[in-house]
């Protein structure tokens, strides 16, 4: 077996410190609205991932509801206009994402057909005249641009159709533009090398469980992350709550890594379990957390790299196969849940969403462990071995409970019910941006539930500091369309050489509200509390 394809890892529960649960006194940086641009289209994935050309000023926003990426005029920040339409809808049926570099603009293109090879457009933002397409994966979800502009990267998710008969591989496309765009060379990688591997990745800890499915179908590419130097890049595998390691040169998977789980019996791990208590209540439950991250990025500090990610969550759920339940519904192992009538009360832990898939390691139809979706926070890995170097633990819900209170704590982005999301997610970090400031390394985190956006100082990454938590939404709305931003998908961080004013920016495309807004990005200051 090459020793370039391997597995690392343990089943295992992840242990990390936890950032400060206040902003250090001093300064710290917080977000300040400057513009906003609405589709009026409320509810249909209008605004999901933006890009910029600093050259046009140009935004480009993908609008999944038109099939589209509508393009923003962006040299005034603070009157945000439509100006023109890159219309995808000659090459599939939905435009899954954007990303810009050099002037060019590439977009990945789901097909037609569930499971059929889906289409990368390239355009150039200055005029948005078609350059090239090339052929992607099935299901592209994501794409990428190296940082030295060689190489443009597709994950391609491959999900299965809904009767889980159709299930196409996962894989990512290299795209080679070392000579040019009209000369794009085109390679597809898969996980084929880890078929008949499956039991040592199951053992590793990496979550393979579709019915009948090989490891190059069960595994899922979710988002992309590239190093500095343009030579590695790694992969979000979301469902299969793992990391993979790509080298660009050679077109190869060199690793997959599992995450491991979060224990949310410890302390500093409290999450609120229950829609149907009435109460804010994050305490400690006898349930482990898979990361299972969607938006990940990486940095470098120190001479090493970093990767971070936002721990989402995510079930597979079709009608053909489900892996999800309550744990109300479960059989629980009393050796090990001696009071199992206390936590199936739907009050306590009965209506939290876990999968049947792990768990009951012996076969006997009674749980001696529990497996939810998500760890509600976002991590810092070490990326050359995998290990956890921190993890925000219960930051989310405190800090999002004590500014938003019963209007809006773990509200989901379609209703305005109190509570709603605490038995799935909770807030479901989602999106994530890295970008420097004024000599400072700070960490933007989307919740695409309750809403917002989590700043942090990632500066020392073993030690980030809270800076601030802005969410626009008006929880007294009763009219969602008019509730301001809902479901920030896609977060993007322009630095200050690149943008209209010179200063840093950060966008945020909302998923639900159809709307953009771009944001200062200020520096206060603090006082301890």
């Amino acid at each position: 077996m090459s020793s370039k394809h391997w597995i690392s890892g343990c089943v295992c529960v992840l242990v990390a410190s936890v950032a400060p649960s206040v902003t250090l006194a001093g300064t710290a940086y917080e977000l300040q609205p400057m513009g906003r641009y609405a589709t009026g289209v409320f509810d249909a994935s209008a605004a999901e991932i933006s890009a910029y050309d600093p050259t046009s000023k140009r935004l480009f926003v993908v609008n999944a509801h038109t099939v589209s990426i509508d393009v923003l005029d962006m040299q005034n920040p603070e009157k945000l206009k439509k100006i023109g339409v890159l219309d995808a809808k000659a090459h599939g049926k939905s435009a899954n994402s954007v990303a810009v570099h050099g002037g060019l603009v590439a977009i990945a293109i789901e097909a037609q057909q569930h499971g059929a090879p889906g289409t990368v457009a390239i355009y150039r933002a200055a005029d948005l005249q078609q350059l090239a397409t090339a052929k992607a994966g099935a299901l592209p979800d994501m794409l990428t641009f190296s940082p030295d502009g060689r190489w443009l990267m597709v994950a391609n998710e491959g999900e299965p159709d809904d009767s889980y008969k159709i299930d196409p591989e996962g894989s990512v496309t290299l795209i080679d533009l070392a000579d040019g765009v009209q000369n794009l060379r085109v390679q597809q990688i898969n996980f084929s090398a880890y078929n008949g591997r499956e039991a040592e990745l199951r053992a590793a800890g990496v979550r393979l469980f579709g019915p009948k499915a090989s490891a190059a179908q069960d595994l899922e590419p979710e988002y992309i992350a590239i190093a500095e130097d343009s030579k590695t890049a790694w992969i979000s595998l979301q469902e299969n709550n793992a990391i993979a390691e790509l080298d660009i040169a050679a077109g190869e998977i060199t690793a997959v890594r599992p995450l491991g789980f979060k224990d949310f019996s410890l302390e500093r791990n409290r999450m609120d379990a229950s829609d149907k208590d009435g109460v804010i209540n994050l305490a400690q439950w006898p349930v482990l957390g898979m990361y299972q991250p969607d938006s990940i990025a990486v940095f470098r500090a120190g001479g090493k790299d970093y990767l971070v990610s936002a721990n989402e969550g995510d079930a597979r759920d079709y009608p053909g196969f489900s892996e999800e339940a309550r744990i109300a519904d479960l059989r629980l192992d009393t050796r090990v849940f001696e009071r199992s009538a206390k936590f199936r009360d739907e009050k306590k832990l009965g209506r939290l969403k876990v999968t049947t898939t792990l768990g009951d390691a012996d076969g006997d139809g009674k749980y001696e462990a529990l497996y939810s979706y998500g760890a509600r926070s976002f991590s810092i890995w070490d990326a050359a071995s995998g290990g956890q170097v921190f993890d925000s633990g219960d930051d989310f819900e405190r800090i999002s409970a004590k500014q938003l209170g019963r209007a809006g704590f773990n509200a989901d982005n379609t209703g305005q019910a109190f509570d709603e999301r605490s038995d799935a997610k909770g807030p479901e970090p989602e999106g994530l941006a890295i970008g420097e400031v004024d000599g400072r390394r700070l960490l933007f985190v989307g919740l695409e539930r309750v809403g917002g956006v989590m700043v942090y100082d990632i500066t020392v990454p073993v030690s980030p500091v809270f800076q601030s938590y802005f969410n626009n939404r008006k929880f007294d709305e009763l009219s969602l369309t008019d509730a301001g931003d809902l479901g920030p998908e896609g977060l993007l961080f322009i630095r200050g050489s690149d943008s209209p004013t010179g200063t840093p920016l950060l966008v945020v495309a909302n998923e639900v509200s159809g709307s953009t807004s771009v944001y200062a990005i200020v520096a206060k200051q603090q006082e301890n509390e």
